[in-house]
């Protein structure tokens, strides 16, 4: 009887993934994916959350899926977890797996990727694994004085429970969004792909701005 030979490296999940890619590869209108950047503090959560629930997009915040896969166990769990506490940025592969698996769950939605790219290595490999997946329209970028974030962060600090909303770990992250995640801003500026909106005012008079904006999409 002639024996077969099982490929044991790909996992029926890998397989699923690969052939959901596939899919959506062929499909003529990919999902829409917006990405909204500023630095800690400047607004990006609750301007999604009113974005989800005037217009239809599903929001993924970067950091919140990187938190839960730091709660799952899993083997990047403990390595996330030291680089959200340090500030740093988590290697790009691993988030932009977990947006994509994200994103393959219900391509026929529009996505807010909130927090990300958040250096060029985040954009590059978002290109690479991504181009032929969705449709990046551009960058929804919050202005906000990094005093104001401040206050926000510590004030959120207290009843949030995150380990990165302390004084030592902002700065830290500062450091990173003015030396780092500026520069993916300058990169879609260039290509007349950013959107700024000044968020250092009450959250209603940003929201007009916002919707004026996905109003004429």
């Amino acid at each position: 009887m002639e024996s077969k030979i099982i490929d044991k490296s790909t996992t029926s999940s890998d397989k699923m993934m690969n052939r959901l890619t596939n899919i959506i590869s062929t499909i003529s209108k990919k999902p829409g994916v917006v990405f909204v950047l500023g630095g800690p503090g400047s607004g990006k959560g609750t301007q999604c959350a009113k974005i989800v629930q005037e217009f239809g997009y599903v929001h993924l915040s970067a950091g919140d899926l990187l938190r839960e896969e730091q709660a799952s166990g899993s083997k990047n769990g403990d390595m996330i977890a030291t680089m959200i506490k340090n500030g740093e940025i988590v290697p790009s592969v691993v988030t932009v797996n977990l947006l994509k698996d994200r994103i393959l769950r219900d391509p026929s939605k529009n996505y807010l990727v909130d927090g990300f790219p958040r250096n060029e290595e985040n954009n590059n490999s978002w290109t690479d694994n991504m181009k032929d997946i969705v449709d990046t329209k551009f960058v929804l970028f919050f202005d906000c004085p990094e005093q104001v974030m401040t206050e926000r962060l510590l004030g959120r600090g207290v009843s949030s429970g995150r380990t990165d909303d302390n004084l030592e770990s902002i700065k830290k992250r500062f450091v990173t969004f003015n030396n780092q995640t500026k520069l993916v801003v300058d990169y879609y500026g260039k290509q007349s792909r950013v959107k700024i909106v000044d968020s250092n005012r009450h959250v209603d008079q940003v929201f007009d701005d916002v919707k004026k904006i996905f109003s004429s999409l």
